[in-house]
């Protein structure tokens, strides 16, 4: 059996989609999102997402982690910053339950699932509810975002297991 885990790294909000390969195809089995929150410490809301992605790694036992690689803007260089800091502990939980964490840029993710690499949110959420056969768009977007990550490594297979990074 094959899991894949995938996320959408946030300091505020991370998305995550837990999808299992069967013989019909990718099959959802879990989607949400871990609430770091919008203030506090920084140290508190990473802790919060560590503890919370542990948690759903050990209850999901996922076979392998599908992450949104980091890009920055040019105009917000803080927002790439503090989505750094949500990677790391990302990171640092796969490497505690001894995953392999797959990167893939969102222009990657976007073309793999709609053709268009900068494919806009709604379009996204759409080509997801498609992909899973859900009777609802997924929401909030950073459930959707999740999902495509998670498809995304779903539909390239074992073709991205030689970028995968072990621990």
């Amino acid at each position: 059996m094959r899991r894949i885990l995938g996320i959408d790294p946030g300091l505020n909000l991370t998305g995550y989609g837990v999808l299992e390969w069967t013989q019909r195809g990718p099959q959802l089995q879990e989607a949400g999102v871990i609430r770091g929150g919008s203030g506090g410490e920084i140290a508190g809301r990473l802790e919060k997402i560590h503890r919370s992605l542990s948690e759903i790694i050990a209850q999901y036992q996922p076979t392998v982690i599908a992450l949104e690689e980091l890009y920055s803007h040019y105009a917000r260089p803080r927002t790439a910053i503090l989505m750094g800091h949500a990677r790391g502990v990302i990171c640092l939980a796969a490497a505690q339950a001894g995953l392999p964490v797959r990167h893939y840029p969102a222009t990657r993710i976007k073309k793999i699932l709609t053709g268009n690499g900068h494919a806009p949110k709604g379009q996204m959420q759409t080509a997801v509810q498609r992909e899973l056969k859900l009777e609802r768009l997924p929401e909030p977007a950073d459930v959707a975002d999740a999902l495509a990550i998670a498809l995304c490594d779903y539909y390239l297979g074992e073709k991205s297991l030689a970028k995968a990074v072990i621990p």
